[in-house]
């Protein structure tokens, strides 16, 4: 039997535009996906998924995420005529849009492979297995949540001339925040097609805009390692207002950004990439934490409470 593991994942900024060369800062989150793979007789494979999700999460993705384990077990060279697999998708990962349940699987099941079979695979190797079985979800991914998944921690992750980078960053403080679900699956394939229309439509805007976002990550990198998170909040808030004004979020998304910040959020926005999914909330000290979560909770929302930049994921 082989096993793996991938983390969950959050992005605090860049979410919409690392295909343009922004960059992001995000964080591994501390739950996981939990993959098993066991040798059988026969031949092909079938996968058992016992992750808790956001109802209709898995349903709206199965076809992705078979064309993905085929991606993969191909990727890999797993021959599957001469023998069959039993692949058991479990964890405390919470499967559901924007907190990078694909990517959590298919680290999972890039780390259950090679310690079945052997393949010797160090943790580039992984995250390059991951990343191309993100394709059967994202089209073209970044490779942002895979990173993120396979290595853990808060990080810094820029695409630079179609080559991704990222490096490790060191927070003040440990930082609590709340995620909250809007209940919608999202299609994430969708959000290059309204990226290039709007550049499209006004490419000096859009030049200037990513300008104004690559500051914006700056600045929220910064407030990070200094543990200014009152500064990273209002960065992040006015961060949504853009993402909002592209056609980006979504009305559930604005609206539990708005709680969030009323219930005294010290920041929120979209995470992911957007039209449905999480939101995320910065919320210091386990009072506020509490008090934001249980007010989406009493509106019928799934929320995650996470602590990031405690220690590496």
């Amino acid at each position: 039997m082989g096993k793996g593991s991938g983390f969950g994942k959050t992005i605090l900024i860049g979410d919409s535009f690392l295909l343009y060369g922004v960059p992001a800062v995000l964080s591994a989150l501390p739950y996981k996906t939990e993959v098993e793979v066991v040798r059988v007789p026969g031949a092909g494979w079938e996968l058992t998924d016992n992750r808790p999700e956001v109802p209709g999460y898995k349903q709206s993705k199965l076809v992705h995420r078979d064309e993905s384990v085929k991606i993969i077990l191909e990727e890999a060279g797993i021959d599957v005529h001469s023998q069959r697999l039993q692949i058991t998708v479990g964890g405390d990962l919470l499967a559901g849009s924007g907190v990078g349940a694909s990517a959590a699987i298919c680290v999972g099941l890039a780390r259950a492979l090679d310690d079945e079979f052997d393949l010797g695979l160090d943790l580039a190797g992984i995250n390059h297995l991951a990343w191309r079985g993100e394709f059967a979800y994202h089209g073209r991914p970044s490779g942002v949540d895979n990173t993120a998944s396979c290595y853990g921690g808060l990080i810094q992750f820029q695409v630079e001339e179609g080559v991704p980078r990222f490096e490790t960053l060191s927070p003040g403080k440990p930082l609590d925040i709340v995620l909250g679900n809007t209940g919608i699956s999202a299609d994430t394939s969708r959000l290059r097609q309204i990226t290039e229309g709007e550049k499209a439509r006004d490419p000096k805007r859009f030049s200037r805009l990513l300008e104004v976002v690559s500051e914006q990550v700056v600045k929220v990198r910064e407030g990070l390692v200094r543990g200014d998170f009152q500064e990273v909040g209002r960065i992040m808030t006015e961060n949504h207002r853009i993402l909002i004004e592209l056609g980006i979020s979504h009305e559930i998304l604005i609206r539990l950004c708005d709680l969030a910040l009323k219930e005294g959020a010290l920041g929120a926005k979209l995470t992911g990439g957007g039209m449905g999914g999480f939101m995320i909330a910065l919320t210091p000290g386990k009072e506020l934490q509490e008090k934001v979560a249980a007010a989406m909770e009493s509106q019928g929302y799934y929320t995650i409470r996470a602590t990031i930049g405690a220690e590496k994921q």
